[in-house]
């Protein structure tokens, strides 16, 4: 069994797995400037509170786009006891070809995603994560990682309407009865649930005209659940534990390195 850890701009996901099955997940909200005895407390109080035995863990293994957290999260684990902690970047194998303009740039929750995407199904594919920002990013029929688009979030979308207006107010991400609305909220979610499936519609059937063949997606994040059902393109596979099962699949890689 291994400890995952999926560091994003709003929540961290702490979760278990054993090969790729998850056994536990749970959710907690990122603190860029908490410590690592602060950390410490939030990891092992999630593990306790799903009965997961620290002192059962192989390892754990991080992927973050928060530079200030990742350390703190690994002194973390240290102080629990966590044996062996491996931070996805620089001389972790993910076994990807990337073909992008400057590999090194590449996020880590981008790179596990498309790990976890080649061990789930075959390319070409697209793949959604939906999270404070909207990536859309694509992998060749050779399983390389080419590229893709970076959108801002639903809510952060909505944040930055409710807060650059003066009349528009803060409302719920929930799904609205028909893409006309009738009153002010319910416009408000027209254009941010059923406008984010529309755009997701229209990315797919762009990236596949420039890919040149059709794609299998596959979407994540906490948003998806929202949005992908009101999207025209009928087989986009969920996978809320995509980013999981791909450190999962990287810790493999990397199990027998020092």
């Amino acid at each position: 069994m291994i400890i995952a850890i999926d560091v994003g701009n709003s929540n961290i996901v702490i979760g278990t797995l054993k090969g790729r099955k998850v056994l536990t997940s749970a959710r907690v909200l990122t603190k860029r400037d908490a410590t690592a005895y602060e950390y410490a407390m939030d990891v092992k109080s999630a593990l306790e509170f799903n009965k997961v035995k620290i002192e059962e863990a192989e390892g754990a293994i991080i992927a973050s786009v928060v530079p200030s957290v990742t350390e703190a999260l690994r002194q973390a684990l240290k102080l629990i006891g966590v044996k062996r902690v491996l931070v996805v970047g620089s001389g972790i194998k993910t076994g990807l070809n990337i073909r992008i303009d400057d590999p090194a740039q590449l996020g880590a929750d981008l790179a596990v995603g498309a790990v976890a995407g080649l061990a789930l199904e075959q390319a070409p594919m697209i793949l959604i994560d939906m999270g404070t920002a909207t990536t859309v990013t694509a992998i060749a029929p050779d399983n390389s990682f080419i590229g893709g688009a970076i959108i801002p979030g639903v809510v952060l979308s909505m944040n930055a309407l409710a807060n650059g207006t003066s009349l528009l107010p803060n409302v719920p991400i929930t799904a609205p009865k028909a893409a006309i609305g009738t009153n002010t909220v319910a416009c408000m979610q027209s254009g941010a649930v059923i406008g984010a499936a529309c755009m997701l519609d229209g990315m797919i059937e762009r990236m596949e005209a420039e890919i040149g063949q059709p794609c299998r997606v596959i979407a994540t994040g906490g948003l998806s659940r929202f949005v992908v059902p009101l999207c025209k393109r009928q087989d986009i596979r969920l996978e809320p534990d995509l980013l999981l099962i791909g450190l999962a699949e990287i810790w493999e890689k990397n199990r027998k390195t020092k």
